[in-house]
């Protein structure tokens, strides 16, 4: 799928991975990290929100692991089988080379298998390879050591509380007492196959599908067919970029969404964190509105039309239809309490302390409000207008747009120190109001329709007396304060502001001179009440390629969004942060927000390139 890094020596049993040293599996309800060396180190079951079966990500000791590697020194190539979230990594010693491959198995209608089912397969390709195979099960978040044992039909079953796997495999492996292990040759054109899934303890007593190689390798077939039809069957734009690493952040979005319910979850993991050995760790494994608009809109601008309706729908029914009761993030499953509490794991080298939950989901965000009013409008865009009940949904969030837009708030990047009142939440305000007069007008509904305007330009005049700075010709971060924030860059969205006004080519410019650290951009530099100094966010150099192609400077573009492009990892895949200094991930991981906002940003520079094709004509 994208390049491989080759000739790379084998890990040694890091205790902590870097986080760019791990892949990343889904089938559409769980996730899994796959380290460079073989092992599992993160896998969350029955659902991606759930806690941990293997979480040695956050602790080397209790959390637990699925590794096979050879016994011997070895080096490692790997990548995702083309258009798919297969992974394929090559282990070659001195006495030959074997092939892994990694799937979480989807069914034919891309459903996952069961409550999640982990597939490894290992391939003798030359000479012969000895391979060692660990399976350390710890649920609960490394809490609950299993009580392994072996069945009738030599399957293993590890249970613990309220949770249990089965493992199967057609090599012998052997039970300790909270694990399975193993070792085993392989020789050219030899295969092995390991299956592990997760059920709970109670449905051991119906029964458990017998398994065999034959099926197994259906599994891996219907995995495999299903990632390439779900690519196949997007209507992309004339001018959807093409690339391979643009398609792979759609496919990572997918990864990300519950196939079920169509929330987006903001990443895969919890508690990676923004300064190594700090606090700065959160859990982003829910569903942000902001965060899946905006995923909807990438993935809607590459033609994926019908996951933008799926998250539309989902959010409609998990705020039942009333605005008073919206939250900015909510559960996969559309779960409204995300208590925040901390578990005893020794996190991701040394950051401590590990977070489940996420508080933030209680917080005043008046951005959001603009954000589901974008969504419905591209949605009518693209010829579907609200029905009745959307529509009513449409009227309560310019209400409570044209209520709220003075009030402060936390602020797209979910303060925890003081509300203010941030120019970015104050003109999505507007954009909600905005975008329901233009729905009413479009449509022919009615509404407060002379309150919406009069709000509206209350809102455009106080973002214009206190939100704009006349001397350095750049918005604000809040009213009335000297600093910016890379949120900024985001104004051209909501219509508020043309990409090319001046105000915007002076705001661009402010940011870059505040916020830029070695040709990335940091958040913000006003203190925020939390300890350590984080690192870079990616989606922001993205934010500001796509501001910088509207803007006619296709090559300033380009070089922001070569640098940020560069922070992926060998398979393309994003954090949220990055720290340029270290060349190190930062962040959860894979990061939605970074990986949508590379496509927005691929597609600015295609589609503003294109235009100025048809403008100069093709070069002699």
């Amino acid at each position: 799928m994208s390049g491989r890094r080759r000739g790379a020596d084998s890990e040694t049993e890091d205790s902590h991975a870097a986080i760019a040293d791990y892949a990343f599996l889904s089938d559409r309800r769980t996730a899994c990290l796959v380290s460079r060396s073989g092992s599992v180190d993160w896998w969350c079951v029955p659902r991606i929100d759930a806690s941990s079966t293997f979480g040695r990500l956050l602790d080397a000791e209790r959390g637990g692991h699925m590794s096979i590697r050879p016994t011997a020194d070895h080096k490692i190539d790997r990548e995702y089988v083309e258009d798919t979230l297969v992974l394929r990594t090559t282990m070659r010693t001195r006495s030959g080379e074997v092939e892994v491959t990694d799937l979480l198995a989807l069914r034919r209608d891309g459903s996952a298998d069961g409550d999640g089912h982990l597939i490894r397969l290992v391939e003798g390709r030359r000479g012969s390879v000895r391979m060692s195979v660990e399976i350390v099960p710890r649920f609960d978040y490394g809490e609950v050591r299993p009580w392994v044992r072996r069945d009738a039909t030599d399957r293993h079953v590890a249970i613990g509380g309220d949770d249990a796997i089965v493992v199967w495999s057609d090599v012998e492996l052997e039970a300790a007492e909270h694990d399975v292990h193993g070792t085993f040759s392989l020789a050219a054109g030899e295969r092995a196959w390991f299956s592990v899934r997760y059920l709970r303890p109670h449905r051991l007593d119906a029964g458990v599908e017998e398994l065999d190689a034959g099926r197994l390798e259906g599994r891996l077939r219907q995995t495999t067919s299903w990632w390439r039809r779900w690519l196949c069957d997007a209507h992309l734009t004339s001018r959807a970029p093409r690339d391979r690493a643009v398609l792979l952040s759609a496919m990572v979005l997918e990864g990300l969404s519950n196939g079920e319910t169509g929330a987006i979850a903001a990443a895969a993991t919890t508690s990676l964190p923004e300064v190594e050995g700090g606090s700065r760790n959160w859990d982003y494994r829910f569903s942000w509105i902001r965060d899946s608009t905006l995923a909807a809109r990438a993935l809607a601008e590459l033609g994926f039309d019908e996951e933008a309706d799926t998250f539309r729908r989902f959010i409609q029914r998990s705020s039942a239809g009333h605005v008073d009761e919206l939250q900015i993030a909510y559960g996969v499953g559309g779960e409204r309490r995300l208590m925040e509490f901390e578990v005893d794991m020794a996190g991701y080298r040394g950051s401590t302390p590990v977070r489940i939950g996420n508080a933030a989901a209680l917080q005043r965000q008046n951005d959001v409000l603009g954000e589901l009013a974008l969504l419905a409008w591209r949605w009518h865009r693209r010829g579907h207008s609200p029905d009745d009940d959307m529509w009513r949904f449409i009227c309560d969030l310019a209400d409570a747009a044209a209520a709220r837009w003075s009030e402060p708030d936390a602020g797209i990047w979910e303060l925890r120190n003081r509300p203010a009142r941030f120019v970015h939440s104050t003109v999505m305000c507007w954009a909600a109001l905005d975008r329901a007069l233009a729905l009413a007008d479009a449509c022919m509904r009615r509404g407060p329709l002379r309150r919406w305007k009069r709000e509206r330009d209350r809102i455009a005049r106080a973002v214009e007396r206190h939100g704009y700075d006349r001397r350095r010709n750049t918005f604000r971060r809040a009213f009335e304060s000297d600093e910016v924030d890379a949120a900024l860059l985001l104004l051209p969205h909501t219509g508020f502001v043309d990409v090319a006004d001046e105000r915007m080519v002076g705001t661009v410019a402010a940011v870059v001179d505040d916020l830029d650290e070695r040709g990335l951009l940091r958040r913000y530099r006003a203190p925020d009440g939390l300890p350590g100094r984080e690192g870079t966010f990616v989606a922001c150099t993205f934010w500001l390629a796509e501001c910088l192609a509207g803007q006619g400077r296709l090559e300033d573009a380009a070089a922001a969004f070569d640098r940020a492009a560069a922070t992926a990892n060998d398979l393309g895949l994003f954090s949220e942060e990055y720290d340029p200094r270290s060349k190190r991930m930062l962040g959860n991981y894979p990061q939605a927000l970074t990986h949508l906002s590379h496509i927005a940003a691929a597609s600015a520079l295609a589609r503003h390139s294109s235009d100025l094709a048809d403008v100069t004509g093709p070069r002699g």
